[in-house]
């Protein structure tokens, strides 16, 4: 029996527009059924996911978990979410996100449990762990170590003061990296680490400031965003950012999308884009 039949809620996505002649994990069947095709990924790859409001707000400070309120519960958006999660070696978050939701652990059956059995059905056809290694960045190693997603295997990610803030007070499925002798780490020290332990496909889950310094670096190939229909709004005494923090590109730096795909689920939208970037001329 179909994904989408067992829970009613879930409809397959409707494909609007796919780029022909892209890479192709080959999905279990049903996986592929609830997506509305393939997926795959040339490899190795740092692809983002981000929901936004449709006026561009990603998270609400001060609202754990908000990105479930800007997403408008939508279950479309949770299963996308799991299916990305499925496909990574490592998700990577700054310490931030990882504050803001205190009760996530960052694995795809924890986005869209209905679709855990074909989710790790989908890594062991990829020869991969059960499990994506979350990867947290900090650069003062100010992160809660009881926090229940460092329960799963976690690298923390940090500088040289960061690693002894922490000391031994992390559980024994984290482990410590220093990639920096400050608190303002390099982008690229953090994709260097994942990579020499093997993770290929890094998939950055936030926040703003992480992900605008990944493509500030040149890091990011890919970019999945979900638009919701909500409306967020903003007032000037409170900061409700945008999925780039922290960095400028335009006038002088472009950064340009190259739709791959466009799927919709009632009024959400599922964007997939190819990034890349040149600079303005004079």
């Amino acid at each position: 029996m179909a994904l989408a039949a067992r829970h009613t809620r879930l409809r397959p996505l409707e494909v609007l527009y796919e780029e022909s002649k892209l890479p192709d994990f080959g999905l279990p069947d049903e996986l592929a059924e609830a997506y509305g095709g393939p997926l795959g990924f040339t490899e190795p790859r740092v692809y983002a996911n981000f929901v936004s409001s449709l006026d561009g707000v990603v998270a609400i400070p001060g609202v754990p978990q908000s990105n479930r309120l800007i997403g408008a519960a939508s279950e479309s958006d949770r299963f996308v979410m799991g299916l990305l999660r499925a496909s990574a070696d490592a998700v990577l978050v700054g310490a931030g996100t990882l504050s803001a939701a205190p009760l996530t652990h960052w694995t795809a059956e924890h986005a869209y449990p209905p679709a855990a059995e074909l989710y790790a059905q989908l890594r062991r056809q990829r020869d991969r762990p059960p499990q994506p290694t979350l990867a947290v960045l900090s650069g003062t190693g100010s992160i809660d170590a009881g926090h229940p997603g460092l329960a799963e295997r976690t690298l923390i990610l940090t500088s040289g003061p960061g690693a002894a803030r922490l000391g031994r007070r992390l559980p024994r499925s984290a482990t410590i990296v220093p990639i920096g002798c400050t608190s303002v780490l390099e982008p690229a020290a953090a994709v260097q680490a994942l990579r020499a332990g093997g993770h290929e496909m890094i998939l950055c889950e936030g926040g703003p400031t992480v992900f605008g310094s990944l493509l500030a670096a040149r890091f990011v190939d890919e970019l999945f965003l979900t638009i919701s229909p909500l409306l967020a709004g903003r007032a000037p005494q409170r900061s409700r950012p945008g999925f780039i923090e922290d960095v400028e590109f335009l006038p002088t730096r472009s950064i340009a999308g190259r739709l791959l795909s466009m799927r919709r689920s009632q009024s959400h939208l599922f964007a997939r884009y190819a990034l890349t970037q040149s600079t303005v001329p004079s």
